[in-house]
């Protein structure tokens, strides 16, 4: 058992924390169960979680705030329960960095499918070199205000970038080394607002060439890996 997914279910419902504890732990997972953000800080503190199933609607803090002040903090996946037909609550979810949600009620068997297809993408990514907000990252010649959402060469020049440059690069600089096929880099970028064969990240990574590389052509910062992806090639330092 101790080799077994970690699932924390946070939820003010009873009911529904033992029901999907106990469906939880008949497919071999390990559970534990909070009915708020502050236990689930606690247990978060006392254990290894490997995805959460979080609940919109909690008393005090909500999902959504609990979800965006996990992101600023970790990269634990996060299944988002909603209430039947909240489109809104769905959409603003996602956005606060849920990697999956499933409206209320639900089949219990559901859930357990998308808690393992959000554990095996989890799983099948490379581990994140993490950067706050704050940071500005120096590669290649360039420096990388993460802040600002900016470039800015060695002799001071300044680059604003546009959403998916920025989004791209800043997936770049925390997997410095790391192959990532298309598929990885939709996810990272898009998440689920991409769609199946979705050929766009091929665009963005031409775009991103043309910011940085001396000769787009001949790339050396952002590399082709033929059948792999692209790879990004230079050292990565905090200034």
């Amino acid at each position: 058992m101790i080799d077994s997914p970690h699932i924390l279910i946070v939820d003010d419902h009873k009911e529904i924390r033992d029901l999907v504890g106990r469906f939880l732990k008949q497919h071999g997972m390990r559970v534990s169960a909070a009915p708020d953000g502050k236990s689930m800080r606690k247990i978060l503190s006392e254990h290894r979680i490997n995805l959460i199933v979080l609940d919109l609607m909690l008393p005090g803090e909500d999902g959504l705030t609990l979800c965006r002040n996990l992101r600023a903090e970790s990269s634990i996946p996060v299944v988002m329960l909603t209430a039947m037909g909240e489109e809104t609550d769905r959409i603003i979810g996602l956005e606060m960095g849920a990697d999956d949600y499933l409206a209320k009620p639900f089949n219990p068997r559901e859930l357990l499918a998308r808690i393992k297809a959000v554990l095996r993408r989890a799983q099948s990514l490379p581990d994140e070199e993490l950067f706050s907000e704050e940071t500005s990252i120096v590669f290649d010649r360039w420096t990388f205000n993460i802040a600002k959402r900016q470039l800015q060469t060695p002799d001071g020049v300044v680059n604003p970038l546009s959403t998916g440059e920025f989004n791209l690069l800043l997936t770049f600089v925390h997997h410095p080394g790391h192959v990532l096929n298309r598929d990885q880099l939709i996810d990272l970028t898009q998440g689920r607002d991409s769609t199946p064969f979705d050929r766009s990240i091929d665009t963005q990574v031409s775009r991103l060439r043309k910011r940085i590389e001396v000769d787009p052509k001949d790339p050396q910062i952002i590399k082709t890996v033929w059948g792999g992806g692209y790879v990004f090639t230079p050292a990565v330092e905090k200034k």
